[in-house]
Protein backbone atom coordinates (compact mmCIF):
# COMPACT_ATOMS: atom_id res chain seq x y z
CA UNK A 1 0.00 0.00 0.00
CA UNK A 2 1.12 3.57 -0.68
CA UNK A 3 2.64 4.86 2.60
CA UNK A 4 0.53 8.03 2.43
CA UNK A 5 -2.65 5.95 2.12
CA UNK A 6 -1.57 3.81 5.06
CA UNK A 7 -0.99 6.90 7.19
CA UNK A 8 -4.38 8.33 6.15
CA UNK A 9 -6.06 5.07 7.06
CA UNK A 10 -4.94 5.63 10.65
CA UNK A 11 -7.02 8.85 10.70
CA UNK A 12 -10.23 6.97 9.83
CA UNK A 13 -12.66 5.57 12.42
CA UNK A 14 -11.53 1.99 13.28
CA UNK A 15 -14.53 0.21 11.75
CA UNK A 16 -14.19 2.23 8.55
CA UNK A 17 -10.43 1.67 8.42
CA UNK A 18 -10.97 -2.08 8.67
CA UNK A 19 -13.54 -2.02 5.87
CA UNK A 20 -11.39 0.25 3.68
CA UNK A 21 -8.16 -1.72 3.87
CA UNK A 22 -9.12 -4.39 1.27
CA UNK A 23 -10.02 -1.67 -1.22
CA UNK A 24 -6.90 0.41 -0.70
CA UNK A 25 -4.54 -2.56 -0.88
CA UNK A 26 -6.07 -3.98 -4.07
CA UNK A 27 -4.00 -3.56 -7.23
CA UNK A 28 -7.18 -2.44 -9.00
CA UNK A 29 -7.93 0.49 -6.64
CA UNK A 30 -8.30 3.61 -8.79
CA UNK A 31 -8.96 6.30 -6.15
CA UNK A 32 -12.72 6.01 -6.55
CA UNK A 33 -15.59 4.06 -5.02
CA UNK A 34 -18.65 2.66 -6.79
CA UNK A 35 -22.15 3.11 -5.42
CA UNK A 36 -22.09 -0.51 -4.24
CA UNK A 37 -18.77 -0.03 -2.47
CA UNK A 38 -20.06 3.13 -0.80
CA UNK A 39 -23.11 1.24 0.46
CA UNK A 40 -20.87 -1.53 1.82
CA UNK A 41 -18.64 1.00 3.58
CA UNK A 42 -21.68 2.68 5.11
CA UNK A 43 -22.98 -0.62 6.40
CA UNK A 44 -19.59 -1.60 7.86
CA UNK A 45 -18.95 1.78 9.49
CA UNK A 46 -22.49 2.79 10.48
CA UNK A 47 -21.89 6.20 8.88
CA UNK A 48 -24.33 8.22 6.80
CA UNK A 49 -23.29 9.02 3.24
CA UNK A 50 -22.25 12.55 4.21
CA UNK A 51 -20.33 11.40 7.28
CA UNK A 52 -18.63 8.72 5.22
CA UNK A 53 -17.49 11.32 2.68
CA UNK A 54 -16.08 13.44 5.51
CA UNK A 55 -14.27 10.41 6.91
CA UNK A 56 -12.79 9.66 3.47
CA UNK A 57 -11.31 13.16 3.07
CA UNK A 58 -7.98 12.14 4.68
CA UNK A 59 -7.76 9.33 2.11
CA UNK A 60 -8.31 11.87 -0.69
CA UNK A 61 -5.83 14.33 0.83
CA UNK A 62 -3.17 11.63 1.01
CA UNK A 63 -2.73 12.04 -2.76
CA UNK A 64 -1.67 15.68 -2.36
CA UNK A 65 1.72 16.83 -3.64
CA UNK A 66 2.70 19.92 -1.65
CA UNK A 67 6.43 20.78 -1.85
CA UNK A 68 5.62 24.49 -1.57
CA UNK A 69 2.78 24.88 0.95
CA UNK A 70 2.84 21.59 2.90
CA UNK A 71 -0.95 22.15 2.97
CA UNK A 72 -2.96 19.05 2.01
CA UNK A 73 -6.46 19.44 0.65
CA UNK A 74 -8.71 16.52 -0.27
CA UNK A 75 -11.90 16.55 -2.31
CA UNK A 76 -14.49 14.02 -3.44
CA UNK A 77 -16.63 14.53 -6.55
CA UNK A 78 -20.00 12.74 -6.42
CA UNK A 79 -20.92 11.44 -9.88
CA UNK A 80 -24.51 11.04 -11.04
CA UNK A 81 -23.64 7.37 -11.55
CA UNK A 82 -23.24 7.08 -7.77
CA UNK A 83 -19.44 6.71 -7.96
CA UNK A 84 -17.24 8.95 -5.81
CA UNK A 85 -13.97 10.26 -7.24
CA UNK A 86 -11.08 11.33 -5.01
CA UNK A 87 -8.79 14.26 -5.72
CA UNK A 88 -6.12 16.37 -4.04
CA UNK A 89 -4.10 19.52 -4.59
CA UNK A 90 -0.85 19.30 -6.55
CA UNK A 91 2.11 21.70 -6.54
CA UNK A 92 5.18 21.60 -8.75
CA UNK A 93 8.45 22.96 -7.37
CA UNK A 94 10.34 25.26 -9.78
CA UNK A 95 7.22 25.72 -11.94
CA UNK A 96 5.03 28.87 -11.86
CA UNK A 97 2.29 28.85 -9.25
CA UNK A 98 -0.29 29.13 -12.03
CA UNK A 99 0.52 25.52 -12.93
CA UNK A 100 -0.72 24.15 -9.59
CA UNK A 101 -3.88 22.05 -9.34
CA UNK A 102 -6.56 22.61 -6.70
CA UNK A 103 -8.19 19.64 -4.95
CA UNK A 104 -11.64 20.39 -6.37
CA UNK A 105 -10.17 20.56 -9.87
CA UNK A 106 -8.46 17.23 -9.26
CA UNK A 107 -11.58 15.38 -8.11
CA UNK A 108 -13.77 16.93 -10.82
CA UNK A 109 -11.24 16.20 -13.55
CA UNK A 110 -10.90 12.65 -12.22
CA UNK A 111 -14.65 12.21 -12.74
CA UNK A 112 -14.57 13.88 -16.17
CA UNK A 113 -11.63 11.78 -17.37
CA UNK A 114 -13.54 8.70 -16.13
CA UNK A 115 -16.38 9.69 -18.50
CA UNK A 116 -18.83 10.61 -15.75
CA UNK A 117 -21.61 12.64 -17.38
CA UNK A 118 -22.37 15.02 -14.49
CA UNK A 119 -21.95 15.57 -10.76
CA UNK A 120 -24.36 16.00 -7.87
CA UNK A 121 -21.93 17.40 -5.32
CA UNK A 122 -18.38 18.06 -4.22
CA UNK A 123 -17.07 17.36 -0.71
CA UNK A 124 -13.91 19.24 0.31
CA UNK A 125 -12.13 19.65 3.64
CA UNK A 126 -11.69 23.42 3.28
CA UNK A 127 -13.98 26.10 1.85
CA UNK A 128 -13.46 26.35 -1.93
CA UNK A 129 -11.43 29.35 -3.03
CA UNK A 130 -12.73 31.76 -5.67
CA UNK A 131 -10.67 30.03 -8.36
CA UNK A 132 -12.41 26.71 -7.67
CA UNK A 133 -15.85 28.26 -7.40
CA UNK A 134 -15.38 29.73 -10.87
CA UNK A 135 -14.02 26.42 -12.18
CA UNK A 136 -17.10 24.60 -10.86
CA UNK A 137 -19.39 27.20 -12.41
CA UNK A 138 -18.39 25.84 -15.82
CA UNK A 139 -19.95 22.44 -15.10
CA UNK A 140 -23.17 21.30 -16.74
CA UNK A 141 -24.54 20.76 -13.22
CA UNK A 142 -23.51 24.16 -11.80
CA UNK A 143 -27.07 25.25 -11.08
CA UNK A 144 -27.75 22.14 -8.99
CA UNK A 145 -24.29 21.38 -7.59
CA UNK A 146 -24.09 20.98 -3.81
CA UNK A 147 -20.92 21.83 -1.85
CA UNK A 148 -20.26 19.78 1.29
CA UNK A 149 -17.85 20.83 4.03
CA UNK A 150 -17.10 19.20 7.40
CA UNK A 151 -19.14 20.76 10.22
CA UNK A 152 -21.15 22.93 7.79
CA UNK A 153 -24.61 22.56 6.32
CA UNK A 154 -24.59 21.62 2.60
CA UNK A 155 -24.96 24.65 0.36
CA UNK A 156 -25.42 25.21 -3.35
CA UNK A 157 -22.45 26.32 -5.43
CA UNK A 158 -24.22 29.64 -6.01
CA UNK A 159 -24.46 30.21 -2.28
CA UNK A 160 -20.67 30.49 -2.50
CA UNK A 161 -20.68 32.20 -5.91
CA UNK A 162 -23.67 34.58 -6.12
CA UNK A 163 -24.35 36.57 -9.28
CA UNK A 164 -21.88 34.34 -11.10
CA UNK A 165 -20.38 35.00 -14.53
CA UNK A 166 -20.31 31.85 -16.61
CA UNK A 167 -20.68 30.21 -20.00
CA UNK A 168 -24.28 31.28 -20.53
CA UNK A 169 -23.17 34.92 -20.38
CA UNK A 170 -21.07 34.17 -23.45
CA UNK A 171 -23.74 32.21 -25.28
CA UNK A 172 -22.28 28.78 -24.51
CA UNK A 173 -24.89 26.06 -24.00
CA UNK A 174 -22.77 22.86 -24.11
CA UNK A 175 -20.72 23.06 -20.94
CA UNK A 176 -18.07 21.02 -19.13
CA UNK A 177 -19.07 17.33 -18.81
CA UNK A 178 -21.35 17.56 -21.85
CA UNK A 179 -20.06 15.18 -24.57
CA UNK A 180 -17.36 16.61 -26.83
CA UNK A 181 -16.08 15.09 -30.06
CA UNK A 182 -13.82 17.12 -32.33
CA UNK A 183 -12.96 15.49 -35.70
CA UNK A 184 -9.15 15.32 -35.58
CA UNK A 185 -7.19 13.53 -38.28
CA UNK A 186 -5.76 10.15 -37.29
CA UNK A 187 -2.09 9.21 -36.81
CA UNK A 188 -0.11 5.96 -37.05
CA UNK A 189 1.63 6.34 -33.65
CA UNK A 190 -0.48 4.76 -30.82
CA UNK A 191 0.63 7.33 -28.21
CA UNK A 192 -0.18 10.21 -30.55
CA UNK A 193 -3.56 8.60 -31.23
CA UNK A 194 -4.20 8.52 -27.47
CA UNK A 195 -3.39 12.24 -27.27
CA UNK A 196 -5.64 12.87 -30.28
CA UNK A 197 -8.54 11.10 -28.58
CA UNK A 198 -8.01 13.28 -25.49
CA UNK A 199 -7.89 16.43 -27.64
CA UNK A 200 -11.06 15.31 -29.42
CA UNK A 201 -12.88 15.19 -26.08
CA UNK A 202 -11.39 18.42 -24.72
CA UNK A 203 -13.58 21.40 -23.85
CA UNK A 204 -12.56 24.71 -25.44
CA UNK A 205 -15.67 26.65 -26.50
CA UNK A 206 -14.05 30.09 -26.13
CA UNK A 207 -10.84 29.67 -28.15
CA UNK A 208 -11.58 26.38 -29.94
CA UNK A 209 -7.93 25.53 -29.25
CA UNK A 210 -8.70 21.89 -28.50
CA UNK A 211 -5.74 20.00 -27.09
CA UNK A 212 -4.82 16.77 -25.36
CA UNK A 213 -1.75 15.07 -23.98
CA UNK A 214 -0.57 11.50 -23.47
CA UNK A 215 2.09 10.51 -20.92
CA UNK A 216 3.65 7.11 -21.57
CA UNK A 217 4.52 4.99 -18.52
CA UNK A 218 5.73 1.98 -20.47
CA UNK A 219 5.19 0.58 -23.93
CA UNK A 220 1.75 -0.75 -22.98
CA UNK A 221 0.41 1.87 -20.57
CA UNK A 222 -0.19 5.60 -20.66
CA UNK A 223 -2.44 8.25 -19.13
CA UNK A 224 -4.06 11.09 -21.03
CA UNK A 225 -5.31 14.57 -20.22
CA UNK A 226 -7.81 16.94 -21.84
CA UNK A 227 -7.93 20.72 -21.89
CA UNK A 228 -10.85 22.20 -19.88
CA UNK A 229 -11.50 25.85 -20.66
CA UNK A 230 -13.32 28.37 -18.46
CA UNK A 231 -15.42 31.45 -19.16
CA UNK A 232 -13.13 33.45 -16.85
CA UNK A 233 -10.06 32.05 -18.67
CA UNK A 234 -7.65 31.79 -15.70
CA UNK A 235 -9.35 28.79 -14.02
CA UNK A 236 -8.90 26.83 -17.27
CA UNK A 237 -7.12 23.52 -16.65
CA UNK A 238 -4.33 22.62 -19.13
CA UNK A 239 -4.23 19.10 -20.58
CA UNK A 240 -0.90 18.37 -18.87
CA UNK A 241 -2.37 19.05 -15.43
CA UNK A 242 -5.33 16.83 -16.29
CA UNK A 243 -2.95 13.99 -17.14
CA UNK A 244 -0.80 14.58 -14.05
CA UNK A 245 -3.94 14.27 -11.90
CA UNK A 246 -4.66 10.83 -13.33
CA UNK A 247 -1.00 9.82 -13.09
CA UNK A 248 -0.94 10.65 -9.38
CA UNK A 249 -4.28 9.00 -8.61
CA UNK A 250 -3.15 5.84 -10.39
CA UNK A 251 -0.09 5.73 -8.13
CA UNK A 252 2.65 6.52 -10.65
CA UNK A 253 5.47 8.97 -9.85
CA UNK A 254 6.39 11.59 -12.43
CA UNK A 255 9.72 9.79 -12.80
CA UNK A 256 7.80 6.92 -14.42
CA UNK A 257 7.04 9.03 -17.53
CA UNK A 258 9.07 7.80 -20.49
CA UNK A 259 7.47 9.91 -23.24
CA UNK A 260 5.09 12.85 -23.47
CA UNK A 261 3.05 13.89 -26.52
CA UNK A 262 0.91 17.01 -26.83
CA UNK A 263 -1.64 17.34 -29.65
CA UNK A 264 -2.93 20.78 -30.64
CA UNK A 265 -4.78 22.38 -33.52
CA UNK A 266 -2.51 23.98 -36.08
CA UNK A 267 -2.60 27.81 -36.02
CA UNK A 268 -4.79 27.90 -32.89
CA UNK A 269 -5.17 31.23 -31.08
CA UNK A 270 -3.44 29.85 -27.96
CA UNK A 271 -0.91 27.07 -27.36
CA UNK A 272 -0.24 24.74 -24.45
CA UNK A 273 3.25 23.90 -25.68
CA UNK A 274 5.53 26.34 -23.85
CA UNK A 275 3.76 26.05 -20.47
CA UNK A 276 3.69 22.25 -20.74
CA UNK A 277 7.37 22.11 -21.68
CA UNK A 278 8.29 24.34 -18.74
CA UNK A 279 6.28 22.31 -16.23
CA UNK A 280 7.59 18.98 -17.50
CA UNK A 281 11.15 20.34 -17.42
CA UNK A 282 10.63 21.44 -13.80
CA UNK A 283 9.51 17.87 -13.08
CA UNK A 284 12.58 16.43 -14.79
CA UNK A 285 10.76 15.14 -17.87
CA UNK A 286 12.42 15.87 -21.23
CA UNK A 287 11.40 16.47 -23.94
CA UNK A 288 7.78 17.17 -24.94
CA UNK A 289 6.74 16.06 -28.42
CA UNK A 290 4.16 18.37 -29.99
CA UNK A 291 1.96 17.31 -32.89
CA UNK A 292 -0.23 19.90 -34.60
CA UNK A 293 -3.17 18.68 -36.64
CA UNK A 294 -6.14 20.14 -38.47
CA UNK A 295 -9.76 19.32 -37.82
CA UNK A 296 -11.29 17.19 -40.56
Amino acid sequence: MNPSLLHALQDCPPQLAQALRPYLTADTFNASFSAEEIAALQQASGLSATDLAVALLPIAASYAITPLSQFHVGAIAHGVSGRWYLGANMEFALAPLQQTVHAEQSAITHAWMSNETSLTGVMVNYTPCGHCRQFMNELNCAQQLTIYLPDCAPQSLHHYLPNAFGPKDLGITDTLFDPQSQPFASHPDPLVRAAIEAASQSYAPYTRAYSGIALEINAEHWVTGRYAENAAFNPSLPPLQSALIILQLQGYPVSAITRAVLVEIADASISQQSASEATLAALGVHPLETVTLTLE
